[in-house]
Order: C-alpha cells, then structure tokens, then sequence
C-alpha cells in the first residue's frame, strides 16, 4: 500500500499493489499547471481510493482528459484521462520509500528552453 497527500492534507490517496515505473511529462499544459515538469505513475483505478474527494477539483482540459488538484491548497493530484481504466497520480504526493524510478520523459519536444534532460532515460518527442 502506498500512501500521500495534498501539501494541506485535506486529500489523501492510497494505492494498492505496486506504483508502476512514472513518466515526466513536458507538454505545455503539464508545465503551466504544475510549474515545471509533471512526474506521475498510471494505476488502475480499482487501485486507488481518494480519501477527501470534496476538496477535489477539476479542469477539463479538453473532451477526453480532465485534471484533479486540491481546492484548499492547490496541489496537483491528478491526470485523469476519461475513457482509460488507469488514472495519474502525481508522484509528489507519495509518502517514501516508493519503490519506483522514473522510466522516462514524454513530450519533450514542447520542454522548457531553461532546463536539460541529462538523465540517460528514453525520450519521447510526443
């Protein structure tokens, strides 16, 4: 079981079995909302309970995906594409240890021009 929070606390998640491997995105909407670039894992919904879901609010940032974030202090929770059976949970939000490694960097085309990616992880243009 892993579990985080909002920096407030008044959402706290839960996740059952393993964190799958997280990506970073660096897509323009993931920069602006998160402020840099935005790390998450993909977990089956069943996997994940919410707990404080009232203070949870989101974005629809188009047809087919909308973007959770905490109501009281502003914490980006989530990514949730609508017609998967996978959510994306913001890796900051985990309490440690969390038995994970980033695998790579997605939409690296539209990165910010004041930062490298020097890691050595595979990177993906889209």
């Amino acid at each position: 079981m892993h579990k985080g929070s909002c920096l407030c606390g008044a959402v706290r998640v839960e996740v059952t079995g393993e964190l799958p491997a997280p990506d970073a995105c660096h897509c323009r909407q993931c920069r602006k909302q998160s402020g840099h670039y935005f790390a998450s894992t993909d977990v089956p919904r069943a996997a994940l309970t919410v707990h404080g879901a009232d203070s949870v609010r989101w974005y629809a940032s188009s047809e087919k995906v909308r973007r959770g974030f905490c109501a009281v202090c502003g914490t980006w929770l989530f990514w949730d594409p609508l017609f998967r059976d996978s959510i994306a949970v913001a890796m900051g939000l985990f309490d440690t240890p969390t038995g994970t490694r980033l695998r790579g960097h997605i939409f690296v085309a539209d990165k910010g021009d004041y930062y490298d990616i020097a890691d050595g992880l595979p990177q993906n243009r889209q």
